[in-house]
């Protein structure tokens, strides 16, 4: 799932907390990038929890949780703002370098030698 600002596409995380943060805008579940994040107020752009205000939501099978109070209700897909949202297809338009990081990933993943 890319940024839903910019549509960057994450890379191989890290040991340690990722960079990325996930939330909820027009009831569904986003990604903001690390430079969305130090370069916009990216709190203000997401939806926020009906019971508490907070912004730690999940969407997931229909639902919307609140991570800090325990608040659901049903998302709404009939949303006017997710027509900003960047789809899930998104991303940089030149993908032929994709197939190569995902192999390279693999062999990271499985200790292989180099892919190819």
């Amino acid at each position: 799932m890319p940024c839903f600002r910019c549509g960057a596409r994450q890379t191989d995380p890290v040991r340690g907390a990722s960079p990325w943060k996930r939330g909820v805008r027009a009831d569904r579940q986003v990604l903001i990038c690390p430079g969305c994040r130090s370069a916009h107020d990216w709190a203000d752009d997401l939806d926020r929890c009906a019971a508490c205000g907070s912004t730690a939501l999940v969407c997931r099978l229909g639902e919307i949780e609140c991570r800090d109070c325990g608040h659901t209700r049903e998302a709404v897909r009939d949303d006017p703002r997710s027509a900003d949202l960047v789809p899930s297809s998104a991303g940089p338009r030149d993908d032929r370098g994709l197939s190569e990081e995902v192999a390279a990933a693999l062999s990271r993943v499985l200790r292989r030698g180099p892919a190819g």
